[in-house]
C-alpha cells in the first residue's frame, strides 16, 4: 500500500487531489492540520476536532520535549493515546521555536544549545536526538531539525547556514533508519528545503534532498516577512522541482488566500496558527472575509455567523450571541470562535479537494475570492 498517491490533477494548473495513508487513517489531501501545539488544538476538545472530520493535526516536539517530556510519553504509550486522538499527527522538530529564542541558543556543527523558555534549564538539540523525541511522541510524521532562517539575509549567510541545515537533516535521516517506532505504528520522515529567497539555494537543497530519498518533502522558510507575491513565485519554482510523487507540505502557511494561491502551485499540506489564535482574539473568518467579533455594529446582528462555511461550527449562533460572550469574558466565546475557524478552514480545504476532483479548480478559487475580498 502507497504512503502516498495523486489521485486528480487539474488541466491547467498544479493543484492535485491525492491519499497519505498512515497506521491511523486515510488523509486526503490538500489538507489543513489544525495546530496543537501542547498536546492540544487550543480551546478546543479533540473530539470536537473528530466531529468537524480533522484528518490530521500538528504537534510540536520542542514543547512536548518540556512539557510532558519524553517519560511521561512513554509511560502513556505515545502522544496518541496520551490526548486521546486516533487519527493522524505530524509532529515538527521544534528547529523554529528554538531559532525563535534568539538570546538563549546557541548553533554549532553537532546541533544548536538551548535555554528553556520555562526555567532556563539548559538543553541541546542535535538531529538524532530530535529524531528521539519524536520516537517517544510516536507521531505519524516527523520533521528532521534545520535551521530557520531569518529574513531578509544576505547570500554568503544562506550558504553557510544551508549547510548546516543539510548536514543536520543527513544525520536525522541516517538515525531514523537506525531506530524503530517505540509503538508498533509506521512512522514517516520529510525533508525540509532551505534557501530563503535564492533560487540557485533552493534548487541545490530540493536536489541534494531528493537524492536522499526523504518519504515526503516540505518548504520551509517562507512566509517569515518577505512579500507575498516573491513567497508565491519561490513555492511555485520549489514545487516544479521536488518529487511529483511524493507529498508537499508547506510549513506555517497560511490565510485562506494564501492556501488557495500555493494549492494552484502544487502544495498538499498546511498548517497555521491562525484560525485557533485569531478565534482567541474574536477575529472570525467567514465566506465574506474576516471579521471582528467585537465590533459594536454586530451588537443586535442576528443572523447566523455564516451558513456557508461548515456544517459543524457556531453556525447556529448569531453574530450578537457570539459578541456578547468576548464583550462579557465568556470562555465559551473563545471555544466557539475556534470551532467556527477551524471548521471553515476544513471546509474550505474539502470544498478545494471536490473542485480539484471536478477539474474547476481555478472556476471555484475565482468565486471564493471574489467573495472572501468583498468586504476590503
Amino acid at each position: 500500500m502507497k504512503f502516498f498517491e495523486v489521485l486528480s490533477n487539474s488541466s491547467d494548473c498544479k493543484a492535485r487531489y491525492g491519499l497519505l495513508r498512515t497506521s491511523n487513517n486515510i488523509i486526503e489531501t490538500p489538507v489543513f492540520m489544525p495546530v496543537g501545539t501542547q498536546a492540544t488544538v487550543k480551546a478546543i476538545e479533540q473530539r470536537e476536532l473528530m466531529e468537524m472530520n480533522a484528518q490530521i493535526i500538528l504537534g510540536n516536539t520542542y514543547h512536548l520535549y518540556l512539557r510532558p517530556g519524553e517519560e511521561v510519553l512513554k509511560l502513556a504509550g505515545g502522544l496518541h493515546k496520551f490526548m486521546n486522538w486516533n487519527r493522524s499527527i505530524l509532529t515538527d522538530s521544534g528547529g523554529f521555536q528554538v531559532f525563535s529564542l534568539a538570546s538563549l541558543r546557541k548553533i554549532s556543527e553537532d546541533g544548536v544549545k538551548f535555554s528553556s523558555h520555562i526555567d532556563g534549564s539548559s538543553h541541546l538539540f542535535t538531529p538524532e536526538k530530535v529524531i528521539d523525541i519524536q520516537r517517544a511522541i510516536g507521531s505519524d510524521i516527523m520533521m528532521p531539525l534545520d535551521e530557520c532562517m531569518p529574513f531578509p539575509i544576505e547570500h554568503n549567510d544562506a550558504v553557510k547556514s544551508l549547510n548546516i541545515t543539510h548536514n543536520w537533516e543527513k544525520r536525522c535521516l541516517e538515525h531514523f533508519r537506525n531506530t524503530n517506532s517505540l509503538y508498533g505504528s509506521e512512522q514517516f520522515l520529510f525533508s525540509i528545503n532551505q534557501g530563503s529567497l535564492f533560487k540557485d539555494l533552493r534548487k541545490e537543497s530540493i536536489e541534494f534532498l531528493d537524492s536522499l530519498n526523504f518519504d515526503g518533502n516540505a518548504i520551509g522558510g517562507l512566509s517569515v516577512g518577505e512579500k507575498n507575491e516573491d513567497f508565491y513565485e519561490i513555492t511555485d519554482f520549489c514545487t516544479d522541482i521536488m518529487t511529483k510523487s511524493k507529498p508537499r507540505y508547506l510549513m506555517g502557511v497560511g490565510t485562506p488566500v494564501d492556501i488557495l494561491e500555493c494549492v494552484e502551485k502544487g502544495v498538499d499540506m498546511f498548517d497555521c496558527v491562525l484560525p485557533t489564535r485569531n478565534a482567541r482574539h474574536g477575529r472570525i473568518f467567514t465566506t465574506y472575509g474576516e471579521i471582528n467579533i467585537r465590533n459594536a455594529k454586530y451588537k443586535q446582528d442576528f443572523r447566523s455567523i455564516d451558513e456557508e462555511c461548515s456544517t459543524y461550527t457556531s453556525d447556529n449562533f448569531s453574530f450578537a450571541y457570539l459578541r456578547h460572550l468576548f464583550i462579557a469574558g465568556e470562555i465559551s466565546g473563545i471555544n466557539l470562535a475556534t470551532i467556527h475557524n477551524i471548521g471553515f478552514y476544513l471546509n474550505l480545504m474539502k470544498q478545494i479537494r471536490n473542485s480539484i476532483k471536478e477539474d474547476r479548480f481555478n472556476s471555484f478559487k475565482k468565486d471564493f475570492l471574489n467573495k472572501y475580498n468583498s468586504n476590503n
